[in-house]
Protein backbone atom coordinates (compact mmCIF):
# COMPACT_ATOMS: atom_id res chain seq x y z
CA UNK A 1 0.00 0.00 0.00
CA UNK A 2 1.31 3.14 -0.93
CA UNK A 3 0.85 6.87 1.05
CA UNK A 4 -1.97 9.28 0.75
CA UNK A 5 -1.05 12.35 -1.45
CA UNK A 6 -2.78 14.48 -0.07
CA UNK A 7 -0.32 13.92 3.34
CA UNK A 8 3.07 13.72 1.47
CA UNK A 9 4.87 17.36 0.86
CA UNK A 10 7.05 15.88 -2.13
CA UNK A 11 10.15 18.15 -2.66
CA UNK A 12 13.21 19.13 -1.14
CA UNK A 13 13.11 20.79 2.28
CA UNK A 14 15.34 22.45 5.22
CA UNK A 15 13.09 21.01 7.96
CA UNK A 16 14.08 20.31 11.40
CA UNK A 17 13.44 17.61 13.40
CA UNK A 18 10.51 18.08 15.12
CA UNK A 19 8.68 19.36 11.62
CA UNK A 20 10.60 16.06 9.97
CA UNK A 21 9.03 13.87 12.51
CA UNK A 22 5.31 15.86 11.84
CA UNK A 23 5.71 15.67 8.08
CA UNK A 24 6.38 11.77 8.43
CA UNK A 25 3.34 10.81 10.32
CA UNK A 26 1.30 12.70 8.06
CA UNK A 27 2.74 10.96 5.39
CA UNK A 28 2.26 7.66 7.27
CA UNK A 29 -1.40 8.01 7.21
CA UNK A 30 -1.47 9.53 10.99
CA UNK A 31 -4.70 11.83 10.88
CA UNK A 32 -4.76 12.32 14.85
CA UNK A 33 -2.89 13.40 17.76
CA UNK A 34 -3.35 14.78 21.37
CA UNK A 35 -0.73 16.22 23.16
CA UNK A 36 0.03 18.29 26.08
CA UNK A 37 2.42 21.01 25.25
CA UNK A 38 6.46 20.32 26.39
CA UNK A 39 9.78 21.51 25.58
CA UNK A 40 11.91 20.03 23.45
CA UNK A 41 9.17 18.06 21.45
CA UNK A 42 6.00 20.90 21.18
CA UNK A 43 6.88 22.17 17.61
CA UNK A 44 5.65 18.33 16.10
CA UNK A 45 2.19 18.96 17.23
CA UNK A 46 2.33 22.70 16.68
CA UNK A 47 2.78 21.82 13.09
CA UNK A 48 0.64 18.72 12.91
CA UNK A 49 -2.23 21.29 13.91
CA UNK A 50 -1.58 23.41 11.56
CA UNK A 51 -1.67 20.65 8.37
CA UNK A 52 -3.71 18.32 9.77
CA UNK A 53 -6.95 19.96 9.26
CA UNK A 54 -6.62 20.33 5.70
CA UNK A 55 -6.36 16.64 5.73
CA UNK A 56 -9.51 15.99 7.39
CA UNK A 57 -7.65 15.33 10.55
CA UNK A 58 -7.46 16.86 14.36
CA UNK A 59 -5.07 17.57 16.58
CA UNK A 60 -6.78 18.20 20.88
CA UNK A 61 -4.14 19.85 23.21
CA UNK A 62 -5.25 17.96 26.38
CA UNK A 63 -4.82 18.79 30.07
CA UNK A 64 -1.91 16.51 30.76
CA UNK A 65 -0.23 13.88 28.78
CA UNK A 66 -1.58 10.99 31.04
CA UNK A 67 -4.93 12.63 28.96
CA UNK A 68 -2.86 12.71 25.53
CA UNK A 69 -1.53 9.08 25.72
CA UNK A 70 -5.13 7.42 26.01
CA UNK A 71 -6.81 9.47 23.79
CA UNK A 72 -4.69 8.57 20.77
CA UNK A 73 -5.78 5.19 21.96
CA UNK A 74 -9.50 5.71 21.64
CA UNK A 75 -8.98 7.17 18.15
CA UNK A 76 -7.10 4.21 17.09
CA UNK A 77 -9.73 1.77 18.26
CA UNK A 78 -12.49 4.09 16.52
CA UNK A 79 -10.38 3.76 12.96
CA UNK A 80 -7.73 6.69 12.98
CA UNK A 81 -3.70 6.64 12.90
CA UNK A 82 -2.67 8.23 15.79
CA UNK A 83 0.36 9.83 18.03
CA UNK A 84 1.69 11.84 20.50
CA UNK A 85 4.59 13.64 21.44
CA UNK A 86 6.35 14.25 24.81
CA UNK A 87 9.91 14.93 26.50
CA UNK A 88 10.61 14.50 30.17
CA UNK A 89 8.41 13.98 32.87
CA UNK A 90 5.77 14.30 30.16
CA UNK A 91 7.20 10.83 29.29
CA UNK A 92 6.96 9.43 33.00
CA UNK A 93 3.58 10.08 32.66
CA UNK A 94 2.80 8.31 29.86
CA UNK A 95 3.96 4.95 31.40
CA UNK A 96 0.90 3.67 32.41
CA UNK A 97 -0.79 3.98 29.19
CA UNK A 98 2.23 2.62 27.07
CA UNK A 99 1.39 -0.26 28.84
CA UNK A 100 -2.03 -0.67 28.02
CA UNK A 101 -1.13 -0.35 24.80
CA UNK A 102 0.72 -2.74 25.00
CA UNK A 103 -1.96 -5.63 26.52
CA UNK A 104 -4.82 -4.02 24.38
CA UNK A 105 -2.21 -4.31 21.25
CA UNK A 106 -3.40 -0.29 20.14
CA UNK A 107 -0.97 0.07 17.70
CA UNK A 108 0.05 3.54 18.34
CA UNK A 109 3.46 6.11 18.12
CA UNK A 110 4.84 7.89 21.01
CA UNK A 111 7.47 10.39 20.04
CA UNK A 112 10.05 11.20 23.09
CA UNK A 113 12.48 14.03 22.24
CA UNK A 114 14.51 13.42 24.84
CA UNK A 115 15.89 16.31 27.21
CA UNK A 116 18.20 16.23 30.63
CA UNK A 117 16.46 14.42 33.21
CA UNK A 118 15.58 13.78 35.74
CA UNK A 119 12.71 15.63 36.94
CA UNK A 120 12.43 19.07 35.26
CA UNK A 121 16.15 18.64 34.31
CA UNK A 122 17.04 20.39 31.11
CA UNK A 123 13.87 21.43 29.65
CA UNK A 124 16.18 22.95 26.02
CA UNK A 125 19.15 21.25 26.13
CA UNK A 126 19.54 17.24 25.03
CA UNK A 127 19.92 13.94 26.94
CA UNK A 128 19.31 10.01 26.17
CA UNK A 129 18.29 9.37 29.53
CA UNK A 130 15.10 7.79 28.29
CA UNK A 131 16.28 4.59 26.66
CA UNK A 132 15.52 1.82 29.50
CA UNK A 133 12.97 4.06 30.59
CA UNK A 134 11.42 3.40 26.67
CA UNK A 135 12.01 -0.33 27.30
CA UNK A 136 11.13 -1.23 30.42
CA UNK A 137 9.04 2.24 32.12
CA UNK A 138 5.46 0.26 32.29
CA UNK A 139 5.03 -2.59 34.73
CA UNK A 140 4.37 -5.58 33.65
CA UNK A 141 5.89 -8.16 31.06
CA UNK A 142 5.95 -6.71 27.37
CA UNK A 143 7.70 -5.55 24.64
CA UNK A 144 7.40 -2.25 22.46
CA UNK A 145 9.81 -1.17 19.57
CA UNK A 146 11.99 1.58 19.80
CA UNK A 147 14.05 3.91 16.76
CA UNK A 148 16.37 6.46 17.38
CA UNK A 149 17.25 8.97 14.40
CA UNK A 150 20.21 10.63 13.65
CA UNK A 151 18.41 12.98 11.09
CA UNK A 152 16.03 15.19 10.14
CA UNK A 153 16.00 13.24 7.53
CA UNK A 154 15.59 10.04 9.56
CA UNK A 155 12.88 11.69 11.51
CA UNK A 156 11.09 11.76 8.41
CA UNK A 157 11.88 7.75 7.57
CA UNK A 158 11.89 6.68 10.82
CA UNK A 159 8.57 8.07 11.56
CA UNK A 160 7.07 6.46 8.82
CA UNK A 161 8.59 2.89 9.77
CA UNK A 162 7.48 3.38 13.57
CA UNK A 163 3.83 3.70 12.40
CA UNK A 164 4.40 0.55 9.25
CA UNK A 165 5.75 -1.14 12.25
CA UNK A 166 2.98 -0.33 15.06
CA UNK A 167 0.16 -1.65 12.78
CA UNK A 168 2.30 -5.05 11.36
CA UNK A 169 2.88 -5.96 15.20
CA UNK A 170 -0.59 -4.31 17.01
CA UNK A 171 2.07 -2.37 19.09
CA UNK A 172 3.18 1.01 20.93
CA UNK A 173 6.06 1.88 18.52
CA UNK A 174 8.70 4.78 20.12
CA UNK A 175 10.62 7.15 18.50
CA UNK A 176 13.45 8.18 20.68
CA UNK A 177 14.80 11.59 19.42
CA UNK A 178 16.81 14.22 20.91
CA UNK A 179 16.60 17.86 21.84
CA UNK A 180 19.57 18.21 18.94
CA UNK A 181 18.13 16.08 16.52
CA UNK A 182 14.81 17.71 17.35
CA UNK A 183 15.92 21.54 16.67
CA UNK A 184 18.77 20.96 13.94
CA UNK A 185 17.77 21.79 10.16
CA UNK A 186 19.34 19.91 7.37
CA UNK A 187 17.96 19.00 4.17
CA UNK A 188 14.84 16.72 3.98
CA UNK A 189 13.88 15.33 0.36
CA UNK A 190 10.39 13.73 0.80
CA UNK A 191 9.61 11.34 -2.01
CA UNK A 192 6.48 10.99 -3.95
CA UNK A 193 3.76 9.29 -2.24
CA UNK A 194 4.05 6.72 -4.65
CA UNK A 195 7.44 5.88 -3.47
CA UNK A 196 6.10 6.04 0.44
CA UNK A 197 5.05 2.25 1.47
CA UNK A 198 2.38 2.39 4.08
CA UNK A 199 1.82 -0.61 5.92
CA UNK A 200 -2.04 -1.11 5.88
CA UNK A 201 -4.51 -2.06 9.32
CA UNK A 202 -5.02 -5.89 10.09
CA UNK A 203 -8.89 -5.06 9.62
CA UNK A 204 -10.39 -8.88 9.81
CA UNK A 205 -12.63 -10.01 7.04
CA UNK A 206 -14.75 -12.19 9.49
CA UNK A 207 -18.33 -11.59 10.08
CA UNK A 208 -19.30 -10.21 13.17
CA UNK A 209 -20.33 -13.19 14.68
CA UNK A 210 -17.11 -15.38 13.93
CA UNK A 211 -14.72 -12.80 14.91
CA UNK A 212 -12.13 -12.64 17.82
CA UNK A 213 -10.62 -9.26 18.78
CA UNK A 214 -7.65 -11.28 20.33
CA UNK A 215 -7.40 -15.08 18.25
CA UNK A 216 -3.14 -14.87 16.88
CA UNK A 217 -3.63 -14.07 13.03
CA UNK A 218 -0.54 -13.70 10.86
CA UNK A 219 3.12 -13.51 12.83
CA UNK A 220 0.92 -13.88 15.87
CA UNK A 221 -1.05 -10.47 15.37
CA UNK A 222 -4.86 -10.36 16.21
CA UNK A 223 -6.80 -8.69 13.03
CA UNK A 224 -8.90 -5.59 13.82
CA UNK A 225 -12.31 -4.68 13.76
CA UNK A 226 -13.80 -1.66 11.34
CA UNK A 227 -15.69 0.96 13.88
CA UNK A 228 -19.24 1.06 13.43
CA UNK A 229 -19.72 -2.56 11.20
CA UNK A 230 -21.60 -4.34 13.70
CA UNK A 231 -18.78 -5.70 15.42
CA UNK A 232 -19.31 -6.21 19.54
CA UNK A 233 -16.60 -6.89 21.54
CA UNK A 234 -14.67 -6.17 25.06
CA UNK A 235 -11.54 -4.20 25.18
CA UNK A 236 -9.70 -4.31 28.85
CA UNK A 237 -6.32 -4.01 30.18
CA UNK A 238 -6.92 -6.79 32.29
CA UNK A 239 -5.94 -10.29 31.32
CA UNK A 240 -8.48 -11.23 28.64
CA UNK A 241 -9.34 -14.49 26.53
CA UNK A 242 -9.40 -14.26 22.82
CA UNK A 243 -12.77 -13.14 22.73
CA UNK A 244 -11.76 -10.01 25.00
CA UNK A 245 -13.18 -10.53 27.77
CA UNK A 246 -11.37 -11.00 31.46
CA UNK A 247 -10.13 -14.65 32.51
CA UNK A 248 -8.21 -14.41 35.98
CA UNK A 249 -6.50 -17.31 36.05
CA UNK A 250 -2.54 -18.24 35.38
CA UNK A 251 -3.02 -20.66 32.06
CA UNK A 252 -4.78 -16.88 30.25
CA UNK A 253 -1.96 -14.94 31.85
CA UNK A 254 0.48 -17.38 30.09
CA UNK A 255 -1.16 -17.80 26.98
CA UNK A 256 -1.83 -13.63 26.43
CA UNK A 257 1.34 -12.82 27.86
CA UNK A 258 3.49 -15.32 25.92
CA UNK A 259 1.87 -14.26 22.55
CA UNK A 260 2.55 -10.61 23.83
CA UNK A 261 6.26 -11.48 23.86
CA UNK A 262 6.37 -14.06 20.85
CA UNK A 263 4.92 -11.40 18.24
CA UNK A 264 7.86 -9.37 19.15
CA UNK A 265 10.77 -11.66 19.77
CA UNK A 266 9.88 -14.27 17.12
CA UNK A 267 9.88 -11.71 14.34
CA UNK A 268 13.10 -9.82 15.60
CA UNK A 269 15.17 -10.16 12.68
CA UNK A 270 12.04 -8.67 10.53
CA UNK A 271 12.09 -5.67 13.07
CA UNK A 272 15.90 -4.77 14.02
CA UNK A 273 17.93 -2.00 11.89
CA UNK A 274 21.60 -1.35 12.46
CA UNK A 275 24.10 0.96 10.64
CA UNK A 276 27.40 -0.31 10.11
CA UNK A 277 30.82 2.04 8.93
CA UNK A 278 34.07 0.64 9.09
CA UNK A 279 33.49 -2.68 10.31
CA UNK A 280 34.93 -4.79 7.88
CA UNK A 281 38.57 -4.68 10.15
CA UNK A 282 37.68 -3.35 13.09
CA UNK A 283 39.36 -4.35 16.16
CA UNK A 284 37.16 -1.82 18.50
CA UNK A 285 33.98 -1.31 17.66
CA UNK A 286 32.09 1.95 18.77
CA UNK A 287 28.59 1.69 19.78
CA UNK A 288 26.32 4.92 19.21
CA UNK A 289 23.01 5.98 18.21
CA UNK A 290 21.27 9.40 17.99
CA UNK A 291 22.88 12.40 17.49
CA UNK A 292 25.80 10.52 19.97
CA UNK A 293 26.19 8.46 16.91
CA UNK A 294 27.00 11.17 14.40
CA UNK A 295 30.10 12.79 17.03
CA UNK A 296 30.99 8.92 17.31
CA UNK A 297 31.88 8.49 13.87
CA UNK A 298 33.82 11.27 13.74
CA UNK A 299 35.93 10.13 16.47
CA UNK A 300 36.10 6.42 14.53
CA UNK A 301 37.60 8.33 11.49
CA UNK A 302 40.74 10.29 13.94
CA UNK A 303 41.11 6.67 15.37
CA UNK A 304 41.83 5.38 11.73
CA UNK A 305 44.04 8.36 10.64
CA UNK A 306 45.78 7.27 13.81
CA UNK A 307 46.08 3.73 12.23
CA UNK A 308 43.56 2.19 14.91
CA UNK A 309 41.51 -0.42 13.30
CA UNK A 310 38.34 1.63 14.37
CA UNK A 311 34.42 0.49 13.40
CA UNK A 312 30.99 2.39 14.23
CA UNK A 313 28.10 0.39 15.03
CA UNK A 314 24.93 2.38 15.13
CA UNK A 315 21.38 0.40 16.23
CA UNK A 316 18.66 2.38 14.56
CA UNK A 317 16.59 0.15 16.18
CA UNK A 318 17.32 -0.02 19.94
CA UNK A 319 14.43 -2.40 20.89
CA UNK A 320 14.70 -4.92 19.93
CA UNK A 321 18.02 -4.44 20.21
CA UNK A 322 19.66 -6.00 17.57
CA UNK A 323 21.35 -8.95 19.44
CA UNK A 324 22.24 -11.61 16.47
CA UNK A 325 24.63 -9.03 15.09
CA UNK A 326 26.22 -7.84 18.44
CA UNK A 327 26.81 -11.15 19.26
CA UNK A 328 28.63 -12.10 15.91
CA UNK A 329 30.92 -8.49 15.97
CA UNK A 330 32.00 -10.11 19.78
CA UNK A 331 33.30 -13.03 18.36
CA UNK A 332 35.70 -10.93 15.94
CA UNK A 333 36.13 -7.51 18.08
CA UNK A 334 38.94 -6.75 20.70
CA UNK A 335 36.64 -4.19 22.44
CA UNK A 336 33.35 -2.38 22.30
CA UNK A 337 33.11 1.51 23.56
CA UNK A 338 29.78 2.57 23.93
CA UNK A 339 29.04 6.06 24.05
CA UNK A 340 25.80 7.82 25.07
CA UNK A 341 24.13 10.89 26.34
CA UNK A 342 23.34 8.96 30.02
CA UNK A 343 25.65 6.76 32.88
CA UNK A 344 25.00 3.92 30.91
CA UNK A 345 22.07 2.29 29.40
CA UNK A 346 22.34 0.37 26.25
CA UNK A 347 25.78 0.15 27.54
CA UNK A 348 24.41 -2.59 30.13
CA UNK A 349 22.85 -4.54 26.91
CA UNK A 350 26.44 -4.16 24.64
CA UNK A 351 27.70 -5.70 28.05
CA UNK A 352 25.32 -8.36 28.13
CA UNK A 353 25.98 -9.77 24.87
CA UNK A 354 29.16 -9.48 24.70
CA UNK A 355 29.56 -11.51 27.49
CA UNK A 356 33.06 -11.34 27.80
CA UNK A 357 34.29 -12.38 24.99
CA UNK A 358 35.98 -8.71 24.55
CA UNK A 359 36.43 -5.83 26.75
CA UNK A 360 34.12 -2.74 27.21
CA UNK A 361 33.65 0.18 28.22
CA UNK A 362 31.35 3.11 28.67
CA UNK A 363 31.63 6.79 27.58
CA UNK A 364 29.21 8.72 29.34
CA UNK A 365 27.93 11.93 29.75
CA UNK A 366 25.43 13.48 32.05
CA UNK A 367 23.88 15.69 28.76
CA UNK A 368 23.06 18.85 28.22
CA UNK A 369 25.30 19.38 25.54
CA UNK A 370 27.07 16.55 23.03
CA UNK A 371 30.61 14.55 23.47
CA UNK A 372 33.71 15.65 22.29
CA UNK A 373 34.72 13.82 19.54
CA UNK A 374 38.18 13.55 21.15
CA UNK A 375 36.39 11.92 24.58
CA UNK A 376 34.99 8.99 22.91
CA UNK A 377 38.47 8.67 20.60
CA UNK A 378 40.75 8.94 24.12
CA UNK A 379 38.57 5.75 25.03
CA UNK A 380 39.35 4.10 21.87
CA UNK A 381 43.11 4.82 22.39
CA UNK A 382 42.46 3.44 25.54
CA UNK A 383 42.26 0.22 24.43
CA UNK A 384 45.24 0.76 22.03
CA UNK A 385 48.64 1.91 24.34
CA UNK A 386 50.69 0.15 21.85
CA UNK A 387 50.22 0.35 18.47
CA UNK A 388 51.71 -1.99 15.78
CA UNK A 389 50.82 -1.07 12.28
CA UNK A 390 51.27 -3.91 10.17
CA UNK A 391 49.81 -2.74 6.51
CA UNK A 392 46.90 -4.52 6.50
CA UNK A 393 44.91 -3.99 10.27
CA UNK A 394 46.21 -2.72 13.35
CA UNK A 395 47.45 -5.03 16.40
CA UNK A 396 46.02 -4.03 19.44
CA UNK A 397 47.49 -5.11 23.12
CA UNK A 398 45.11 -4.29 25.68
CA UNK A 399 46.20 -7.74 27.92
CA UNK A 400 48.37 -5.44 30.36
CA UNK A 401 45.57 -4.42 32.56
CA UNK A 402 47.71 -1.87 34.50
CA UNK A 403 48.91 0.05 31.37
CA UNK A 404 45.20 0.01 30.24
CA UNK A 405 44.75 1.74 33.47
CA UNK A 406 46.92 5.14 32.64
CA UNK A 407 45.26 5.47 29.41
CA UNK A 408 41.68 6.05 30.88
CA UNK A 409 40.17 9.36 30.19
CA UNK A 410 38.10 11.19 32.38
CA UNK A 411 34.24 9.19 32.43
CA UNK A 412 35.89 5.96 30.95
CA UNK A 413 33.77 3.21 32.82
CA UNK A 414 34.59 -0.55 31.99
Amino acid sequence: MKADPSGVMTGTHFLDGDQACCEGALAAGCRFSAGYPITPSTEIVERFAQRVPQLGGMFIQMEDELAASIAIQGAVWAGAKAFTVTSGPGFSLMMEHLGYAAMTETPCVIVDVQRGGPSTGLPTLPGQSDMMQARWGSHGDYQVIALCPLSPQECFDLTIEAFNLSERFRVPVLVMMDECVGHMTERVVIPPASEIAVYPRRYTRMKPGEYKPYAAGEEGVPEMARTGRGYHFHITGLTHDEHGYPAMNADAQKKLIGRLIAKIRENTEAIVRYEEKFIEDAEVIVVAYGITARVAERAVQMARERGIAAGLFRPVVVWPFPEKRTRELAGRARAFVVAEMNYGQIALEVERLVAGRAATALVSHAGGAVHHPEEILDAILAFAPRIEATGRRTTLEIEDAAELEAHRPEGFVQ
